[in-house]
């Protein structure tokens, strides 16, 4: 019979799996347990393979409930939703006062706080801790946000700190993220941002290859140069390799040859319903989202390609001829401008939700365990971090003097490619909508006046004035029917 291990997970699918393996590898001896046993021996057999991990494997909640040492702690990664529920009333039935469920999954913040209470009153602590760094990430060092009760974090701090993604200069990739929910919502507006960030970068794909005519070869070099500079990142590192893969069923290309429709899970759009519900404009993030969608009508992009070019409107790239370096220098800083943008954004939403809940969230800290084991882990991070470190009340990314200089920088690339792109029919949403941002944000003066004085005439909804106080309705149909005669 094994001793009392530290911690059990229950929950074997592939991200299951990786995370108990990665817990054993660090020291700390854990039980597991899952509802398909199969799932069960599959990962005890794992561990012994990958350097005999001590991982105890149990095929009933009561037993694997029983085998892990007081106060007990178990991570839940299983579905989001009625599954997760399902497991907690599982568990809980062999639970004990100051035992601890966290669950590990994407789920939504609002049923978190809901289980927390819940657990509660049980005398039982909870914590919704987001995970992030795909099956990789999860073995090898994740970057890990948990929310909840801060007792629970205290306990198994040691092993978090441990389990997560080092980064040299700043440590795990870890911290707790606030009270409630936030760990979840910090997770989410995580995927929204790499929504965006994986929109954008496939704008820069389809520009340089529909109008710089650049072959795959060339795009896998393009995107390893750009992954040494102030581009470095997880996503632009893997998207050069894609760029280099052959197909194994056929000739030339892997990446040709996969169908144009982009699925999802729910986070992306949690968040854009999240901006909208705390009036913060997130447009990167909503025309990722979006594009996610066009992507998906296939059968009428395909219908609609014929109808315009039967009508005369086939391709209308520009036939000019191309300056490759040029066009290759203009699309990195389009793409690192854009970035700053939807960063803002997703910083924003983080802010506000910290405002409405009290949460008190650190966005400099958040931006520190982003640095690695995530999907959007990128050496822009640590600039990110850096802006909120000279100012913690910072309105918005875009004002920070180094951020400032960086688009002040890059503003005319920036155009040239928003505009190449437009004359060429090659649609660039995230590029533009970071663009349009940009440009609303910076201006002292919006049009708004005249979208206000609308809602006042047909609406009685009152107006400013931007020369005294107070609130004014002016009665614009008898004025303007007065003015007619």
């Amino acid at each position: 019979m094994a001793p009392p291990t530290r911690i059990g997970l229950a929950g074997l699918a592939v991200m299951g799996q990786n995370l108990a393996l990665n817990i054993a590898e660090k020291g700390f001896p854990i039980s597991v347990y899952n509802r398909t046993t199969s799932k069960v021996d599959e990962t005890v057999e794992r561990a012994k393979v990958e350097g005999n991990l001590p991982v105890y494997g149990f095929h009933d909640p009561e037993s694997f409930v029983n085998s892990i040492q007081k106060p007990r702690v178990v991570i839940m990664l299983v579905k989001a939703g009625a599954p997760v529920d399902q497991t907690i009333k599982t568990l809980s039935a062999y639970l004990e006062k100051g035992d601890c469920i966290i669950d590990g999954g994407n789920e939504w913040y609002e049923n978190t706080e809901r289980r927390e209470k819940a657990m509660n009153e049980l005398g039982l602590l909870y914590l919704g801790m987001g995970v992030s760094g795909g099956e990789e990430g999860a073995r090898k060092g994740p970057s890990l946000m948990p929310g909840g009760s801060f007792e629970a974090y205290k306990y198994i701090e040691d092993i978090l700190l441990k389990v997560a993604a080092q980064v040299p200069d700043s440590g795990p990739c870890v911290t707790y993220v606030g009270k409630g929910g936030s760990g979840n919502f910090v997770k989410m507006v995580h995927n929204g941002i790499e929504y965006g960030d994986m929109q954008l970068i496939a704008e820069a794909y389809d520009v340089l290859k529909s109008v710089g005519k650049l072959s795959n070869e060339e795009l896998r070099d393009v995107f390893s140069e750009w992954n040494k500079g102030e581009l470095l990142s997880f996503l632009i590192e893997i998207t050069a390799d894609i760029f280099g893969i052959k197909d194994d069923k056929g000739d030339g290309y892997l990446v040709d040859k996969v169908l144009d429709k982009t699925g999802m899970k729910g986070t992306g759009k949690w968040t854009v319903q999240q901006a909208a519900e705390l009036s913060v404009a997130a447009p990167t993030i909503e025309s990722s989202l979006d594009a996610r969608f066009l992507s998906g009508l296939k059968e009428e992009r395909v219908e609609a390609a014929k109808v315009f070019q039967a009508g005369g409107f086939g391709d209308i790239l520009a036939d000019q001829p191309v300056d490759k370096q040029q066009l290759i220098n203009d699309v990195r800083q389009a793409l690192y401008a854009s970035k700053i943008c939807s960063y803002a954004q997703g910083m924003n939403l983080i802010r506000a939700k910290s405002i409405e809940k009290g949460w008190d969230l650190k966005l400099g800290e958040l931006a520190r365990i982003w640095k690695g084991g995530c999907i959007i882990r990128a050496i822009f991070l640590d600039r990110i971090k850096k802006a909120y470190d000279r100012n913690p009340n910072l309105a918005n990314l875009l004002v920070d003097p180094e951020f400032a200089k960086e688009i002040i920088d890059r503003q005319a690339a920036w155009r040239r490619v928003v505009s190449l792109a437009i004359n060429s029919g090659i649609s660039t949403p995230g590029m533009s909508a970071s663009l349009a941002y940009f440009d609303s944000y910076r201006r002292a003066r919006l049009p708004a006046n005249l979208v206000q004085a609308q809602r006042d005439y047909f609406g009685a909804h009152t107006y400013e004035r931007i020369d005294t106080e107070g609130s004014f309705h002016t009665e614009w149909f008898k004025l303007a029917k007065h003015s007619k005669y």
